[in-house]
């Protein structure tokens, strides 16, 4: 369990008076955040920021939710996945591995995303749909259904072109 020393490592400024342990979990949340106490928040876990976590959320590992993030649902965010900016995971999306979603990108339905992929700008991943590798999905590009995207696959949603693949 990080301690409020390895804390001070990554935020010089933090204290026992603006950060605290999650009473689920242990993991440690800005006061400035917002976690429901019916949410997981592990003991190496991070929320800080104006961030919004709520309902039966799993947040683990190494994960961090931070800025103006919300993550609702059942999502999971966990392994060394970030949320940021205005992001949204909700309903009973993943995101894991090193994934980072950012800007204003939404993951939902049980949509995946994961390994080493960046979803940002106002994309979407949704429905059943999984993005993984070293993909990247930004712009205005929306990936649903059973559409995978994998490898170093770029959808800007601008080009008009489709490069999801059926997931057998």
């Amino acid at each position: 369990m990080r301690t409020l020393q390895e804390l001070q490592e990554i935020f010089c400024d933090a204290t026992a008076n603006t950060w605290h342990q999650h009473a689920n979990g242990g993991g440690w949340v800005q006061n400035t955040a917002t976690v429901a106490e019916s949410v997981y928040v592990g003991e190496n876990a991070l929320v800080y920021g104006n961030a919004q976590v709520r309902d039966t959320v799993v947040i683990s590992g190494s994960a961090q939710v931070y800025g103006d993030a919300q993550v609702a649902g059942n999502a999971k965010v966990y392994g060394n996945a970030r949320v940021c900016d205005t992001a949204k995971v909700y309903g009973a999306a993943r995101a894991y591995g090193s994934a980072l979603v950012f800007h204003q990108a939404e993951v939902s339905g049980t949509a995946k995303v994961y390994d080493m992929v960046r979803i940002y700008g106002t994309a979407e991943v949704f429905g059943n749909a999984q993005v993984f590798g070293h993909a990247e999905v930004f712009g205005s590009a929306r990936v649903y259904g059973n559409a995978c995207l994998y490898d170093d696959i770029r959808e800007s949603g601008d080009e008009r072109r489709r490069y999801a693949r059926e997931y057998s």
